[in-house]
């Protein structure tokens, strides 16, 4: 089977609207917590740490599930910190790794932010697409997730 070194038409324009859209929502969602005084990655931070039974992850896995490199999450876990809404502290079961932690005013944050945001992911996803064009789009999405992340599952 021979390669091809070019996109069809209607690839392209498929590859050049999604990756429109991988570029610009980010900074949507930006500017919607700016008044919140949160970066859209200091809040998926909380945000995950939220997601957590108990609230606390190891900045290993917060670094996979936010897709930044540890060095990126250090920053800004000490950002969250010391602002109270995240503690670091060792693992006791295992002092290689360092866990993470919602507070009490962390999850308050994590409550007063989250509507906003939920409400601008429907401005710019959900109130474009009918009820079945949204599953498909998250079987698609769901499906190129795990080509990118086996450990993610298809969805």
């Amino acid at each position: 089977m021979q390669e091809q070194h070019e996109l069809g038409p209607a690839e392209m324009a498929t590859w050049s609207s999604l990756m429109a859209v991988v570029l610009w929502l980010p900074g949507a969602l930006d500017g919607a917590l700016k008044t919140q005084g949160l970066s859209h990655h200091e809040f998926q931070i909380l945000w995950w740490l939220s997601l957590s039974e108990t609230g606390t992850c190891t900045m290993g896995d917060l670094a996979g599930n936010a897709s930044v490199t540890p060095s990126h999450l250090s920053r800004i876990a000490a950002r969250l910190e010391s602002r109270g809404w995240i503690v670091r502290r060792p693992d006791p079961s295992d002092a290689r790794f360092t866990l993470a932690s919602l507070t009490e005013e962390g999850g308050r944050k994590v409550a007063e932010c989250t509507p906003g945001y939920y409400a601008t992911v429907r401005e710019h996803l959900f109130s474009r697409l009918s009820p079945d064009q949204a599953q498909q789009l998250g079987v698609i999405t769901g499906q190129i997730l795990h080509s990118l992340n086996p450990a993610c599952g298809p969805r």
